[in-house]
C-alpha cells in the first residue's frame, strides 16, 4: 500500500504493510436477554378506567346494531351524570339501553355522526323535535373518515354521495325547538366537489375522536387485540384513531398467548384495558325455518299473504340476474329472499357491508351467535371458505367495484336511475347505512333495484323525477317489481320496459308507473 510521509526538506514515498480490518456485525433483531414487556394495561375498575372521559368530548363508540357494542365501558360512562354534551361517532345510535342508547337515556350525548341511527327511535324523535343534533353521513364515508385521521390524512375525494344532499347539505344538523315545522337551527355541512377521470368526487373531512370505546373477542396485557367474527366492524379504526383507546375484552390473556399472525389492532393503539361484563344482545334473531313449518297454515291476513306472495314473485325474477361465481351484496328487506331462488347450478358469495364475505343462511337454534349478524342485524351462518374484516375493508371492496351486483329496496326511482331509499324529510330518518356506497361505482357494479311497483297509496314509485333526497344520481341500471322489469339507460335517461309478471298487462304498468318508457319490440311475460 502507497503512503505519503510529509516532512520540511523532501517529499518521499514510504511503504506501509497491508492493515486486516475486523468489521462488527449490526444486529437488527431484538437481543434475546431483552425481558418482555411487563406494563400491563390491564385496570382493574371500569369506572376508573373512564374517569378522564370529561363533558364535550367526542366519543368514538365501535359496534354495528348489537355486535361488538362495548356496553360495558358505556354503563360505566351512563354513571358519570357530570359528563355532558358529549358528540358520539357510531354507525348506529343504539337500541333501547344498549349501545348510544345508554347515553341518550341518561341525556349525555347532544350530537351524533351516525350512517344508521333510525333503528332507535327514541333519537328519531329527538332529533325531529330539535333537541339533538344529526350528521348524518354513509356508513363507507364514515369509517374512511375514522381511518383517515387515525392515518395523518385530514381529508380525501370519495365518489360516495356526490350530487345527493350529502354534497349539497341539505339535511339539516339540527331543527329549531319543537321540530321540523319550526324550521332549521344549524344546517347541514355543503361539501367541496371535484373531477376526476370524467367522474365527480367530494371531499370529506377526516374525524377526530378525544375517546374509542371498543369491544374485542381476546386481548392481551399489552393490548394487542383479535375480534370474534362480525364484532370488528368499526373497532379496528376508532381504536386507531383517538386519544384515548379503551378496550373491553370478552378475555384477557397473558401477554405471548396470542399469534402475532392473529392480530387485528397491535398494542400500540390501546391504553386500557378492561373486563367485559354486560351481556352480549342480539337485535333480530332470525332463524331457519324448520322443515315443519312449511307444512302449517298461513296466520296471515288475505292482504298480507297476497303482499308476501308478491315479494317473492320479485325476489325469484331478481335472482335470474346472479350469475355462478358473483360477489353479490343484498340491501335489507326484500333483497334478503333472493338467494333462496338461485338457478340450479347457480353459486354465488354473498357480502355483508359490516364485514363478511361468504355469508350463509339463517342459522338453527343451536347455531344462533350474537357476534355474527348481516347487514340488518339479522343472525346469519358462514358458509365453508368464508372471510371477516372490518368496515374499512368492506366499503373499500364495494367502492371499489369489486362486487358484481348489489340488490336493493328504494322508495322511489327515476326514469334515468337515480334512487331515493334513506329519508323522508321531516319524517322519516333511517339513515344512509351502505347504500351511498353501494351505488357509488355503476359502471363495475350492477345495481338492481327490486320494490313494490307503487307506494302504500298508490301513487308511482317510478318517476320522472325522485321527490325524496337522492341515495344515488344515475346509478340504477334494472328496477324489478310485481307488475313487470326495466331496464335503464343511465347516459340518456331513459327506461325501457323489457318484461311483464304474469297477468299484467302493458296497459297496466303504464297506469301504475309516473314516467314515460319505451317497450321493447319483443316483450316477453314470466
Amino acid at each position: 500500500m502507497l503512503a505519503t510521509c510529509v516532512s520540511r526538506a523532501t517529499f518521499a514515498p514510504v511503504f506501509k504493510p497491508r492493515a486486516t480490518i475486523f468489521l462488527r456485525a449490526r444486529w437488527y433483531s431484538t437481543p434475546s436477554e431483552l425481558p418482555l414487556p411487563n406494563k400491563s394495561k390491564v385496570w382493574e375498575s371500569v369506572d376508573e378506567a373512564v374517569k378522564d372521559v370529561k363533558s364535550g368530548d367526542v366519543l368514538l363508540c365501535g359496534g354495528f346494531g348489537l355486535a361488538g357494542v362495548p356496553d360495558t365501558l358505556l354503563a360505566a360512562l351512563a354513571r358519570r351524570k357530570d359528563v355532558v354534551k358529549l358528540t358520539g361517532v357510531s354507525n348506529n345510535a343504539g337500541a333501547g339501553d344498549s349501545g348510544l342508547g345508554k347515553l341518550f337515556n341518561s341525556k349525555q350525548i347532544d350530537k351524533v355522526v351516525a350512517s344508521y341511527p333510525g333503528g332507535n327511535k327514541a333519537f328519531e324523535a329527538l332529533y325531529l323535535k330539535g333537541e339533538v343534533s344529526l350528521e348524518l353521513c354513509p356508513q363507507g364515508t364514515l369509517v374512511e373518515r375514522l381511518r383517515a385521521h387515525a392515518a395523518g390524512i385530514p381529508a380525501f375525494f370519495t365518489p360516495t354521495g356526490a350530487s345527493t344532499a350529502v354534497e349539497d347539505g341539505s339535511i339539516p344538523t339540527r331543527y329549531n325547538e319543537g321540530g321540523f315545522a319550526n324550521g332549521v337551527k344549524i344546517p347541514g355541512i355543503k361539501k367541496e366537489s371535484r373531477e376526476f377521470g370524467g367522474r365527480k368526487y367530494i371531499m370529506e373531512p377526516a374525524i377526530a375522536g378525544d375517546v374509542a370505546f371498543v369491544h374485542a373477542w381476546k386481548v392481551d396485557e399489552v393490548g394487542n387485540c383479535v375480534f370474534r367474527y362480525a364484532q370488528q366492524n368499526f373497532g379496528t379504526v376508532m381504536a386507531k384513531n383517538a386519544k384515548l383507546t379503551i378496550v373491553e375484552a370478552d378475555e384477557i390473556v397473558p401477554t405471548g398467548s396470542l399469534s402475532p399472525n392473529a392480530i387485528h389492532i397491535p398494542g400500540i393503539y390501546v391504553d386500557r384495558i378492561v373486563q367485559s361484563t354486560e351481556p352480549k344482545l342480539i337485535e333480530y334473531t332470525t332463524l331457519a325455518p324448520s322443515p315443519s313449518s312449511s307444512a302449517e297454515p298461513s296466520t296471515l291476513t288475505p292482504e298480507k299473504e297476497h303482499a308476501q306472495k308478491m315479494r317473492h314473485r320479485v325476489a325469484k325474477r331478481a335472482a335470474k340476474e346472479l350469475k355462478d361465481g358473483y360477489y353479490v351484496n343484498l340491501g335489507i328487506g326484500m333483497p334478503t329472499l333472493v338467494p333462496g331462488y338461485l338457478e340450479p347450478g347457480v353459486s354465488v358469495q354473498l357480502q355483508s357491508e359490516n364485514g363478511i364475505l361468504g355469508m350463509g343462511p339463517y342459522p338453527t337454534k343451536e347455531e344462533v351467535d350474537p357476534d355474527l349478524i348481516n347487514a340488518g342485524k339479522e343472525t346469519v351462518t358462514l358458509l365453508p371458505g368464508a372471510s371477516i374484516f372490518d368496515s374499512s375493508e368492506s366499503f373499500a371492496m364495494i367502492r371499489g367495484g369489486h362486487i358484481d351486483v348489489s340488490i336493493l329496496g328504494a322508495m322511489q326511482v327515476s326514469q334515468a336511475g337515480d334512487i331515493a331509499n334513506f329519508m323522508i324529510p321531516g319524517k322519516l330518518v333511517k339513515g344512509i347505512g351502505g347504500a351511498m356506497d353501494l351505488v357509488s361505482n355503476p359502471d363495475k357494479t350492477k345495481v338492481i333495484v327490486v320494490m313494490e311497483h307503487c307506494a302504500k297509496d298508490g301513487t308511482p314509485k317510478i318517476l320522472a323525477k325522485c321527490s325524496l333526497p337522492l341515495t344515488g344520481a344515475r346509478t340504477v341500471s334494472q328496477i324489478i317489481t310485481e307488475l313487470a322489469v326495466f331496464d335503464v339507460d343511465r347516459k340518456n335517461g331513459h327506461l325501457e320496459l323489457v318484461e311483464l309478471q304474469e297477468g299484467v298487462t302493458l296497459d297496466e304498468v303504464k297506469a301504475k308507473t309516473g314516467c314515460d318508457f319505451k317497450v321493447r319490440r319483443d316483450l316477453s311475460k314470466l
